[in-house]
């Protein structure tokens, strides 16, 4: 079973480089990702103050759930735009996992 760490390993670097992009590029089509980048900033700060510890995560993947219906990719949307929820869902998954 992947742990929370190794999927943030895994993840973690590449959404600080794509969710300020998807929210530049699909902001406007889709407003409700402004609130994915602004949970996501959340969940970033969390995981880096924690450090080696489990951040408390739980209140935020609530809201991305909410915002995201369950991470239900647009259909007109780009493949980074589908690899951020894809990203996303995996480390919530990897969290309450």
């Amino acid at each position: 079973m992947t742990t929370f760490n190794q999927i943030k390993e895994k993840n973690l670097e590449k959404l600080q480089q794509f969710v300020p992009i998807v929210a530049r590029v699909h902001g406007g089509t889709h407003p409700e990702f402004h609130q994915v980048h602004k949970i996501f900033n959340e969940i970033d700060a969390k995981i880096k103050e924690a450090g080696a510890e489990k951040p408390d995560l739980i209140k935020e993947f609530e809201e991305l759930r909410e915002v995201t219906n369950n991470y239900t990719v647009p259909d007109d949307v780009c493949e980074t735009y589908e690899a951020v929820y894809n990203m996303l869902a995996e480390l919530d998954e990897a969290y309450h996992g």
